[in-house]
C-alpha cells in the first residue's frame, strides 16, 4: 500500500510523510466543528440578548434605562426595584389565578387529545382520514374569525368574566396536540394492539395500560406546550374577564405597566419575574421535550 501511495503521488521532490491524509481530513471535521459551535453560539447570544437586557434594565436606575450611549452594566445594582415592583404587583394572586386556568387547561388538553389521537390511529371507521384532515384544517382557521361567535355564545350562557370560556373548550381537543399524538401512536408496534384485542381487551383497556404507558413522552410534550401556552395567553383572558380581582399574570402584568408605564426598571422587574417559572419548567424538562418531538417524527 505505502508503494501505491508513492507511485501515486506528484513527483514534487519532496517525500508525503505516513499518515498526512487522515491528520489532513481531522484537521478538516475539527474546523468544521469549531465553525459550527461559533455559528451556534452567535445564534444563542442573539437570542438570549433580549432576556439579558432585560434582567440589566430591572436592576438600572430610571435615569439609565434611555441612556445614550446604552448602559450595558449599571453603575449600582438596583435590587430594591423588584420588592418595589412586587409590593405593586400581586404577583401571588395573579399566578393562583393563571394556575386555576393552566392546570385544568394542561389536563383536559392532554386526556382529550390522547383519546381522539387514538381514535385516529388504532380505530378502522369510514371516513377517518377525511375528518383527521377536517381537524388539521381547523389549525388554518384565524381565531379572530372564532372571536365574535364565541363571545356571543359565551355572553349568551353567562359565561362572561369566568374562567370557564378559557378552560372548557381545552376538553374537546387540541387539532396540534391530536396531531402530534397521532403521529406518535401510529409508531408504535400494531402487534401490541393486536395481541392485547386477541386476548380479549377492549379499545379503553388498549388505551390506557398500553398505548398511554408508551406514550409518555409525546404526553409530556403536548402538556408542556399546553401549559406554556395558557401560562402565556393574554388575548383570552383579556377578551373574556372583566373582574381585576380574577385577572391572571399576563394581564395583570398588562394593567401594571398602564398605571406605571414610567418606571421601566418595575416594569421589567415584574416581566422577569413572570417570566421565570417558564423558563424553569423548560430547562427542568428540556430533555423530556425532545425526546418527545424526536419520537413523534417531527424532526423536519
Amino acid at each position: 500500500m505505502r508503494d501505491i501511495a508513492e507511485l501515486s503521488a506528484p513527483d514534487t521532490g519532496l517525500a508525503v510523510p505516513p499518515g498526512s491524509t487522515a491528520a489532513g481530513a481531522h484537521r478538516r471535521r475539527l474546523a468544521g466543528r469549531v465553525a459550527a459551535f461559533l455559528i451556534v453560539l452567535a445564534w444563542a447570544v442573539l437570542f438570549i440578548f433580549p432576556v439579558y437586557w432585560m434582567a440589566v434594565t430591572s436592576l438600572k436606575d430610571v435615569s439609565e434605562v434611555f441612556h445614550l450611549p446604552p448602559v450595558w452594566w449599571p453603575a449600582e445594582l438596583k435590587w430594591s426595584n423588584y420588592s418595589e415592583a412586587l409590593s405593586l404587583f400581586p404577583f401571588v394572586d395573579y399566578a393562583i389565578n393563571t394556575l386555576k386556568i393552566t392546570v385544568p387547561v394542561t389536563i383536559g388538553t392532554t386526556i382529550s387529545s390522547s383519546l381522539v389521537a387514538y381514535g385516529f390511529a388504532r380505530l378502522r371507521w369510514p371516513g377517518r382520514d377525511l375528518v383527521f384532515y377536517l381537524v388539521l384544517a381547523t389549525l388554518m382557521i384565524p381565531s379572530w374569525v372564532t372571536l365574535v361567535p364565541l363571545y356571543i355564545l359565551f355572553n349568551h350562557i353567562n359565561w362572561i368574566d369566568t374562567y370557564k370560556p378559557l378552560v372548557v373548550p381545552s376538553f374537546f381537543g387540541d387539532p396540534f396536540s391530536i396531531f402530534l399524538l397521532r403521529q406518535f401512536f401510529l409508531r408504535q408496534p400494531q402487534d401490541l394492539v393486536d395481541a392485547a384485542r386477541v386476548d380479549g381487551a377492549s379499545h379503553f383497556r388498549v388505551y390506557t395500560q398500553i398505548i398511554l404507558p408508551l406514550a409518555r413522552p409525546a404526553l409530556a410534550v403536548v402538556a408542556l406546550f399546553a401549559f406554556i401556552a395558557s401560562w402565556t395567553d393574554f388575548f383570552g383572558p383579556l377578551i373574556y374577564l372583566t373582574n381585576e380581582n380574577k385577572y391572571t399574570l399576563q394581564l395583570g402584568l398588562f394593567n401594571f405597566f398602564a398605571q406605571h408605564f414610567v418606571n421601566w426598571p418595575g416594569f421589567m422587574a415584574a416581566s422577569l419575574v413572570v417570566l421565570a417559572p417558564m423558563a424553569l419548567l423548560f430547562f427542568l424538562t428540556q430533555r423530556t421535550f425532545i425526546e418527545g418531538i424526536t419520537f413523534t417524527g417531527l424532526r423536519g
